[in-house]
Protein backbone atom coordinates (compact mmCIF):
# COMPACT_ATOMS: atom_id res chain seq x y z
CA UNK A 1 0.00 0.00 0.00
CA UNK A 2 1.02 3.49 -0.55
CA UNK A 3 2.53 5.36 2.21
CA UNK A 4 -0.11 8.93 0.95
CA UNK A 5 -2.81 6.13 1.82
CA UNK A 6 -1.26 5.03 5.00
CA UNK A 7 -0.81 8.63 6.09
CA UNK A 8 -4.34 9.12 5.35
CA UNK A 9 -5.43 6.30 7.11
CA UNK A 10 -3.36 7.47 10.45
CA UNK A 11 -4.65 10.92 9.85
CA UNK A 12 -8.97 9.51 9.76
CA UNK A 13 -7.36 7.47 12.98
CA UNK A 14 -6.08 10.20 14.66
CA UNK A 15 -8.85 12.61 14.21
CA UNK A 16 -11.72 10.15 15.17
CA UNK A 17 -9.35 8.84 18.16
CA UNK A 18 -9.58 12.51 19.17
CA UNK A 19 -12.75 13.59 18.80
CA UNK A 20 -14.18 10.06 20.54
CA UNK A 21 -11.93 10.83 23.50
CA UNK A 22 -13.19 14.49 23.56
CA UNK A 23 -16.54 13.71 23.15
CA UNK A 24 -17.95 10.60 23.36
CA UNK A 25 -16.19 8.55 26.24
CA UNK A 26 -17.71 9.03 29.84
CA UNK A 27 -14.96 7.14 31.68
CA UNK A 28 -13.41 9.64 34.14
CA UNK A 29 -10.04 8.29 34.12
CA UNK A 30 -9.67 9.80 31.36
CA UNK A 31 -8.49 12.78 31.22
CA UNK A 32 -6.14 15.43 29.73
CA UNK A 33 -5.39 12.74 26.84
CA UNK A 34 -3.65 14.32 23.96
CA UNK A 35 -3.01 12.42 20.80
CA UNK A 36 -0.05 12.79 19.11
CA UNK A 37 0.71 10.54 16.43
CA UNK A 38 -0.91 7.48 14.84
CA UNK A 39 1.88 5.08 13.11
CA UNK A 40 -0.50 2.41 11.10
CA UNK A 41 1.25 -0.77 9.75
CA UNK A 42 1.88 -1.55 5.97
CA UNK A 43 -0.71 -4.26 6.01
CA UNK A 44 -3.01 -1.90 7.75
CA UNK A 45 -3.86 -4.72 10.35
CA UNK A 46 -2.62 -2.62 13.29
CA UNK A 47 -1.57 1.32 14.46
CA UNK A 48 -0.05 2.39 17.12
CA UNK A 49 -1.66 5.59 18.44
CA UNK A 50 1.19 7.50 20.57
CA UNK A 51 -0.56 9.86 23.32
CA UNK A 52 0.33 12.80 25.86
CA UNK A 53 -1.21 12.40 29.25
CA UNK A 54 -1.06 15.10 32.05
CA UNK A 55 -0.68 14.53 35.85
CA UNK A 56 1.71 12.16 37.98
CA UNK A 57 2.49 8.74 37.30
CA UNK A 58 -0.81 7.75 39.13
CA UNK A 59 -2.95 9.51 36.58
CA UNK A 60 -1.57 8.03 33.74
CA UNK A 61 -1.56 4.85 35.02
CA UNK A 62 -5.57 5.16 35.40
CA UNK A 63 -5.75 6.65 31.95
CA UNK A 64 -3.96 4.16 30.25
CA UNK A 65 -6.17 1.31 31.81
CA UNK A 66 -9.31 3.64 30.87
CA UNK A 67 -8.31 3.80 27.51
CA UNK A 68 -7.49 0.16 27.34
CA UNK A 69 -10.93 -0.57 28.35
CA UNK A 70 -12.50 1.62 25.81
CA UNK A 71 -10.57 -0.15 23.03
CA UNK A 72 -13.07 -1.46 21.19
CA UNK A 73 -15.18 1.29 21.48
CA UNK A 74 -12.52 3.32 19.78
CA UNK A 75 -11.47 0.54 17.38
CA UNK A 76 -15.55 0.50 15.99
CA UNK A 77 -15.17 4.10 15.47
CA UNK A 78 -12.30 3.84 13.43
CA UNK A 79 -14.21 1.08 11.58
CA UNK A 80 -17.09 3.03 10.68
CA UNK A 81 -14.83 6.07 9.88
CA UNK A 82 -11.65 4.28 7.49
CA UNK A 83 -14.20 1.64 5.92
CA UNK A 84 -11.27 -0.98 5.24
CA UNK A 85 -11.19 -4.29 4.58
CA UNK A 86 -9.24 -5.08 7.97
CA UNK A 87 -9.83 -2.41 11.09
CA UNK A 88 -5.97 -1.67 12.62
CA UNK A 89 -6.09 -3.03 16.04
CA UNK A 90 -4.92 -0.26 18.24
CA UNK A 91 -2.56 0.21 20.63
CA UNK A 92 -1.99 2.66 23.02
CA UNK A 93 1.71 4.28 23.01
CA UNK A 94 2.86 6.79 26.51
CA UNK A 95 4.89 9.13 24.35
CA UNK A 96 7.12 11.34 27.25
CA UNK A 97 8.14 13.97 24.36
CA UNK A 98 6.10 16.22 25.65
CA UNK A 99 6.84 16.12 29.24
CA UNK A 100 11.04 15.64 28.90
CA UNK A 101 10.42 18.87 27.17
CA UNK A 102 8.25 20.94 29.93
CA UNK A 103 11.17 19.50 31.88
CA UNK A 104 14.10 20.27 30.18
CA UNK A 105 12.36 24.03 29.43
CA UNK A 106 12.08 24.16 33.07
CA UNK A 107 15.37 23.80 33.65
CA UNK A 108 16.96 26.33 30.80
CA UNK A 109 14.57 28.70 33.11
CA UNK A 110 16.37 27.41 36.39
CA UNK A 111 19.60 27.65 34.49
CA UNK A 112 18.64 31.17 33.48
CA UNK A 113 17.43 32.62 36.40
CA UNK A 114 21.00 31.65 38.33
CA UNK A 115 22.81 33.08 35.48
CA UNK A 116 21.37 36.55 35.82
CA UNK A 117 21.72 35.99 39.57
CA UNK A 118 25.37 35.48 39.29
CA UNK A 119 25.44 39.00 36.66
CA UNK A 120 23.52 41.05 39.14
CA UNK A 121 25.99 39.96 41.88
CA UNK A 122 29.03 40.75 39.83
CA UNK A 123 27.62 43.84 38.52
CA UNK A 124 27.10 45.30 42.14
CA UNK A 125 29.69 44.17 43.67
CA UNK A 126 32.21 45.84 41.18
CA UNK A 127 29.92 49.21 42.04
CA UNK A 128 30.40 48.97 45.20
CA UNK A 129 34.21 48.79 44.62
CA UNK A 130 34.43 51.67 42.57
CA UNK A 131 32.00 53.70 45.22
CA UNK A 132 34.95 53.02 47.56
CA UNK A 133 37.46 54.20 45.58
CA UNK A 134 35.95 57.04 45.08
CA UNK A 135 35.00 58.17 48.40
CA UNK A 136 38.48 57.54 49.46
CA UNK A 137 40.17 60.83 50.32
CA UNK A 138 43.64 61.68 48.12
CA UNK A 139 46.57 63.80 49.04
Amino acid sequence: MTSRRLEKIAQAILETVSTTILLHLRDPRIRDVTVLHVDVAPDVQSAKIYISIMGDEKTKALCMHGLESAKGFLQSKIADRIQTKYTPVIKFVLDTAVKDSMDTIRILDELQAEREAEELAENSSSEEEQGTEEETPQE
